[in-house]
């Protein structure tokens, strides 16, 4: 029997390009704030709210607020499953951008 093709290991709640990119930008920091990474990933705050409820009811984003001075303020960051779950999508691709080991 032959080996799944690794298209079969993609997440297909970070396979889209912003989620992804949400996904790459919090997997690279503790956590952070919620405008660093609508910046980042340029896109507007309703794009961010809705991609981070997506990724949030995935299990694979938790979200804090809370205040600096009297501004509010959200917090962004990558939960364990979240983190596991992109480390899989990313060794996916990079296995599909290796293509095959041999050409048969």
């Amino acid at each position: 029997m032959t080996e799944a093709h690794p298209r079969h290991a993609l997440d297909e709640v970070i396979h889209a390009p912003v989620r992804f990119s949400v996904m790459a930008t919090l997997a690279a920091a503790e956590e952070a704030e919620f405008g660093f990474v609508r910046d980042g990933v340029q896109v507007s705050d309703s794009v961010l709210s809705k991609t981070v409820a997506t990724l949030e009811r995935a299990g694979y984003v938790e979200v804090r607020k809370g205040y600096v001075g009297k501004r509010p303020r959200t917090w962004l960051r990558v939960s364990a499953a979240g983190r596991d779950a992109f480390r899989a999508h990313v060794a996916a691709l990079r296995a599909i951008a290796d293509g095959p080991v041999s050409a048969g």
